[in-house]
């Protein structure tokens, strides 16, 4: 009984010994097949459409096929869960986005999925700004005196929002809270659903993307006073940010990253870092996301954790003070 205990103690010592060894190798020759790249939305949005470039650019440096798989639906848990259960070898990879990693562990804390612990950030990838649209009837060119009228006038004003927990939500309510007013939440289905109320004066304000917001802006049909972000967006330049608008520190954006499942090796981690750094450096691919509103936004894993962690925490608390319910 003691020596077949002591062989199987050897034996496991020496497979464990190997799979040691074997694993800079492995990584060494990643990627010698395609990687499977999960979405959690359905084909045709702009998350999608960003994954497909994402993709298309990637499998360039790393010369194999990158194959997008959407799998919406949950909330993301879904898609979420089909990277947590893949092996962790580096040819199941999820992309990530403030709402799967920010707001919706906000909103649905009791979720079985979590983005920190139970996936493997990889790196980020981009910033999608929005606008801070007003009706042109609301007297106010520029956010420090959208918030004058609505000290003057509590209640009065309201917003508009792609429906109760999306992002143009939860940034408004942000925006309610840090500025200290008195404004109405007003929910939609959809942010192309809200517009035409909007446009036609129902509706006083509403923080949309910039593709869709700059048409409007554009054709004097609205008014731009912010974008959300800390930095001006690169596809809407001559568009002041909302804190030096009016509202000094306001910073709201989406965002979007890759992650693995847990345990994949650091060194197939730090090659998918690599090559989102070097995407994030071409300028051609630079090119192709102005037209989309969206910035390059290049980090390091730990530097992408830290990021969801602060999101998780601020979302969190916007959705407690504001008594944010999702069914």
């Amino acid at each position: 009984m003691q020596m077949s205990f002591f062989k199987s103690s050897v034996l496991a010592v020496a497979t464990a010994c190997l799979a040691l060894a074997a694993m800079p190798a492995a990584a060494q020759s990643y990627p010698d097949k395609p990687i499977r790249l999960v979405v959690t939305f359905a084909p045709g949005g702009s998350s999608d459409a960003l994954a497909r470039a994402v993709g298309k650019s990637m499998s360039e440096g790393l010369k194999t096929t990158i194959v997008v798989e959407n799998r919406p639906g949950a909330g993301g848990v879904i898609g979420m869960d089909v990277v947590k259960n893949a092996a962790p070898d580096g040819y199941t990879i999820l992309f990530a986005t403030n709402g799967t990693h920010g707001i919706g562990p906000a909103l649905y804390p009791n979720r079985k999925t979590d983005p920190v612990k139970d996936l493997a950030p990889i790196g980020m990838l981009h910033t999608l700004t929005n606008v801070l649209l007003v009706h042109p009837s609301v007297p106010a060119n520029n956010v420090a005196e959208l918030i004058a009228y609505a000290k003057a006038n509590p209640g009065k004003l309201n917003f508009a929002s792609a429906g109760n927990g999306s992002a143009s939500h939860l940034f408004g309510e942000l925006f309610k809270s840090s500025a200290d007013i008195d404004i109405v939440h007003v929910p939609y289905k959809g942010g192309s659903a809200a517009m035409p109320d909007l446009l036609s004066g129902q509706v006083s304000m509403m923080l949309e993307t910039i593709p869709n917001a700059l048409a409007q802006v554009r054709g004097g049909k609205l008014r731009a006073l912010g974008v959300t972000s800390a930095r001006r967006s690169s596809a809407a330049p001559d568009i002041p940010t909302i804190a030096e608008s009016g509202l000094p520190g306001f910073d709201a954006s989406s965002w979007t990253g890759l992650s693995a499942p847990l345990g994949t090796p650091p060194a197939i981690i730090d090659r998918l870092n690599a090559e989102t750094q070097r995407i994030l450096r071409d300028p051609d691919y630079l090119a192709s996301l102005k037209p989309m509103g969206t910035d390059a936004t290049a980090s390091t894993p730990k530097g992408f954790e830290e990021h969801m962690k602060k999101d998780i925490a601020r979302w969190s608390e916007v959705v407690r003070r504001a008594n944010i319910k999702v069914e």
